[in-house]
């Protein structure tokens, strides 16, 4: 079992998903407004996010990195998800990957969040370059990417779908301490 790793920011708490975020997770999931840009305005299954779940436990254990759960730091209320983790199959693409509940909209945490995931990605995996991407009606993540520093690539039809292509590389990035503290625990099973 690796280490269990939380990330605290002035407002949030961040740490990898466990079995208990099931519910919370599958209802952010199905949520008309995210679900129009996440998942293709598809109505996922709680089983899908079971699955997500285990396969992002296993890319823990043979990564170091995967998907975090946003908490808020006050009431440890899991409000969204953000992290890593790789898309298509060929090649497979590790890309950042950021949602939040439509109530948390418009208060700059869906940017705090993926701004110390940035950070943690540079610092702690040595990542060259992170990036992402967005339909192109998604005009608020544009603008997190924007704010997060993140630069646009390309526009790009993957999978039929009209994407937005951002990237940051290391060297581009402003390295900033304060953003984060880490946090590690021993195990799962010691989360909050």
């Amino acid at each position: 079992m690796f280490p269990f790793i939380e990330i605290h920011t002035s407002r949030l708490k961040l740490r990898p998903y466990v079995k208990e975020d099931l519910d919370d997770l599958h209802r952010i999931f199905i949520d008309p407004q995210v679900r129009r840009y996440l998942c293709d305005d598809k109505i996922m299954p709680r089983e899908w996010v079971a699955t997500e779940i285990e396969n992002n436990t296993k890319c823990f254990e043979q990564h170091g990195f995967g998907q975090w759960s946003i908490l808020l730091k006050d009431n440890s209320e899991l409000i969204g998800f953000c992290g890593f983790r790789f898309f298509y199959d060929n090649p497979p693409e590790l890309q950042l990957l950021y949602g939040l509940s439509p109530q948390y909209w418009g208060q700059g945490l869906a940017t705090e969040a993926a701004t110390a995931m940035i950070q943690y990605g540079f610092t702690e995996h040595k990542f060259q370059q992170i990036i992402t991407n967005t339909d192109v009606e998604n005009i608020a993540s544009v603008r997190v990417m924007e704010r997060i520093g993140m630069r646009f690539v390309q526009r790009a039809n993957k999978e039929g779908l009209d994407v937005l292509y951002y990237a940051i590389s290391r060297e581009e990035y402003q390295f900033d301490r304060s953003l984060y503290s880490l946090h590690i625990k021993s195990d799962f099973s010691h989360h909050s």
